[in-house]
């Protein structure tokens, strides 16, 4: 398939007979990686899902910053973000790595919505935005109450199909991922955005919000406070109750992650949260109790699953990484 490129108004993908020039990784077995610490279980459930001799194997080494992996059914294929190198990439199960947008607004976090589209949030153009199946490219949502976003980072689509996603300032303040310039808003939020009717919910504020994720029977929110990067306290993973208005109750500090922050995050079957950090995925019961770490070799980013949730796919700095999950992880 051919690379989009965003910064035209509106194209289509030619077909997969594309030109080489996308291929960046021709198929093939992944490669081990070596001098990596085996996972750590600190629950014995953990160890269940996550065993001991599972070992994370690279998919793909030559990002600048990863970010942002999800798996688009449409495609059958993995995309991520390569936030610095302007590009969305796609892997396949036969190993191979192609361009599927190229000169990107600096996009960062992705997720599918219920008609199947690839939704981005874009920091140099401050919104969101989505690719259909078919190629079609096309703005989403720019503004909240006539005022541009800050610098949109990570979306997810709720069981009713609105677009829940973070707005902190990252976009805003370094260069190589955004554009400088003054928050027209003043504060970094959360929002829901419903695409059948065009409406912007300001849902809720946090320092830097970062990652987000539903639990299981969309009942709590979890998002992730980042703003220690920005010389804040935040190194925290909040939750909030989903109330039946959609509108969000009283928050409660869920986890706060060391070292580092918790960035990407996200919610497997069984309602444990999968969260990034310094030192690799950690990962935590529903009830907040820290079951285990996947340690990885740079600091981690963002994590996605495949379908069946029985591979994790992480993200970190040029890395694409994934890890084979064990029996324990049938839902």
């Amino acid at each position: 398939m051919s690379a989009l490129r965003p910064s035209l108004p509106s194209t289509t993908l030619a077909e997969e007979t594309s030109a080489m020039s996308d291929v960046l990784r021709h198929a093939g077995p992944a490669e081990p990686v070596p001098h990596v610490d085996p996972p750590r279980a600190s629950d014995s459930r953990f160890a269940a899902v996550v065993p001991h001799h599972a070992r994370l194997v690279s998919l793909y080494d030559q990002a600048i910053f990863a970010e942002g992996p999800t798996w688009w059914p449409a495609r059958d294929i993995l995309v991520w973000s390569d936030i610095e190198g302007r590009r969305v990439l796609g892997w396949r199960a036969d190993g191979c790595v192609r361009v599927v947008i190229d000169a990107t607004p600096f996009i960062n976090g992705n997720t599918v919505d219920r008609d199947g589209n690839l939704v981005h949030c874009e920091h140099g153009n401050r919104r969101l935005s989505r690719t259909t199946p078919g190629g079609r490219y096309e703005a989403l949502v720019e503004t909240y109450e006539g005022r541009r976003f800050n610098s949109p980072n990570d979306v997810i689509c709720a069981a009713d199909g609105a677009l829940w996603f973070t707005d902190p300032a990252y976009g805003l303040r370094l260069p190589k991922q955004g554009a400088l310039a003054e928050s027209d808003l003043g504060h970094h939020s959360v929002y829901r955005f419903d695409p059948r009717d065009g409406s912007v919910r300001r849902m809720a504020d946090l320092g830097q919000p970062n990652g987000l994720a539903f639990a299981p029977d969309g009942r709590t929110l979890y998002v992730s406070d980042t703003s220690r990067t920005e010389g804040g306290d935040g190194h925290t993973i909040h939750a909030y109750p989903v109330l039946d208005d959609r509108s969000l109750g009283e928050r409660r500090i869920f986890a706060e992650v060391e070292p580092g922050v918790p960035d990407g995050l996200r919610v497997d079957g069984r309602g444990w949260v999968w969260s990034s950090s310094e030192a690799g995925v950690q990962v935590y019961s529903a009830e907040g109790h820290r079951l285990g770490l996947i340690p990885t070799p740079q600091v981690c980013s963002n994590l996605c699953f495949d379908p069946a949730e029985r591979r994790v796919f992480i993200t970190s700095k040029a890395h694409l990484y994934a890890l084979d999950l064990g029996v324990g992880a049938t839902r």
